[in-house]
C-alpha cells in the first residue's frame, strides 16, 4: 500500500465545533508512514485533541510512535511503567479515593519551555466512568469581550510546580502513584494568551492547576480574573466530554486544551500509560 493510499484510508472527524477530533482508518501497531503523520498532525493542529480507538499497542509500540511526534519527556512526579521509565502510569486502585488530574489543568505550564502534549492510553477501565474533559482555549479566547482580551494580551503569568507535586501537594492520597517531591521546584512565567507555534491561532494560557498570579500583580488582585478566566474556559461549549474505552488513545496538545480526568468510579480500577513530548518555547499573541 503506497503513502497515498494510506492517507485516503484515514478519516478525521470533528466531536465539537470548539475542541476535539476522532481519527478513524489507523493503525498504531502496523506501523504509521509519513503521509499519515502529516494528516494527524494536522488534524492536532486544527483540533487540539485527537482520539484513536481499536488500539492493541505494546509499550514498545507506543514508545515508537511517541517518537514521531518529537523527543519524549521524562516525567519528574509521576511513576514509571515496570520496564519502561519514558512511560508514566496514571493509576487509581479500588481502595483509592483520589485520581490524578482531577481538575482543569495544563501539564507542565510549570516548565520554562512546556511540553507539547501527551499521548495517553487506556490499558484497564471502570466499566462506567472514568471519562476525561477536553476544552479548547482558542474557542475559549475568542469567546472574551474585546476589552478583556485587550487586557489580557498584555499580560504574563506565573505557573510553579511547588504546591501540586511539592510536599504541601497531593500528599499520603496517591499512595505512592506520585513521588519525587524534591522535584517540584518549577517555576516559569509566560504569556497569558499565546500564539500556537503551528496553528497560530491565539490561546488563552492560565489554568487553576499550575498558575499562581499575574506577573506584577498580587494574588489578591490576580484571583478575581483568573478564576473568572478558569470558570470561562471551562464552559461546555468549549468542552468535549470523552469516553474511553479499552485501546483507546488521546493525543493533546497542552498548548491548546486543558483537560480533566473525572472521578467518578469508586471502588474499581482504571490504569492509563502517558507518553509525554517535549515542546517549544512559548510566545504571546
Amino acid at each position: 500500500m503506497t503513502a497515498t493510499e494510506h492517507q485516503t484510508t484515514i478519516t478525521v472527524t470533528p466531536c465539537t465545533n470548539a475542541v476535539g477530533a476522532e481519527i478513524g482508518g489507523i493503525d498504531v501497531a502496523v506501523g504509521i508512514d509519513d503521509a499519515q503523520m502529516a494528516v494527524l498532525r494536522q488534524a492536532l493542529a486544527d483540533h487540539g485533541v485527537i482520539f484513536l480507538r481499536d488500539q492493541r499497542l505494546t509499550p514498545d509500540q507506543h514508545e515508537a510512535f511517541a517518537e514521531k511526534w518529537g523527543p519524549i519527556n521524562v516525567n519528574r512526579f509521576f511513576t514509571p511503567v515496570p520496564g519502561h521509565p519514558r512511560i508514566a502510569e496514571v493509576r487509581k486502585e479500588p481502595d483509592q479515593s483520589v485520581n490524578i488530574g482531577g481538575g482543569w489543568h495544563t501539564d507542565h505550564s510549570y516548565d520554562a519551555i512546556p511540553a507539547m502534549g501527551s499521548l495517553l492510553y487506556a490499558r484497564e477501565l471502570p466499566v462506567v466512568g472514568g471519562d476525561t474533559l477536553f476544552a479548547g482555549m482558542h474557542a475559549a479566547y475568542e469567546a472574551l469581550s474585546d476589552g478583556l482580551k485587550a487586557t489580557l494580551r498584555g499580560l504574563r503569568a506565573e505557573h510553579s510546580s511547588r504546591h501540586v507535586f511539592g510536599d504541601v501537594g497531593y500528599g499520603d492520597a496517591t499512595n505512592g502513584r506520585i513521588g519525587n517531591a524534591e522535584a517540584a521546584t518549577q517555576d516559569a512565567a509566560h504569556p497569558v494568551v499565546i500564539e500556537h507555534p503551528k496553528s497560530g491561532r491565539p490561546c488563552l494560557y492560565v489554568n487553576g492547576a499550575f498558575t499562581l498570579r499575574f506577573v506584577g500583580w498580587t494574588d489578591a488582585e490576580s484571583k478575581p480574573l483568573l478564576d473568572h478566566l478558569y470558570q470561562h474556559a471551562g464552559r461546555p461549549e468549549f468542552t468535549h466530554r470523552f469516553r474511553w474505552e479499552e485501546g483507546s488513545m488521546a493525543i493533546w496538545d497542552n498548548r491548546a486544551v486543558q483537560h480533566y480526568a473525572l472521578n467518578d468510579y469508586q471502588g474499581q480500577r482504571r490504569l492509563m500509560h502517558r507518553i509525554t513530548i517535549e515542546g517549544e518555547a512559548l510566545a504571546a499573541a
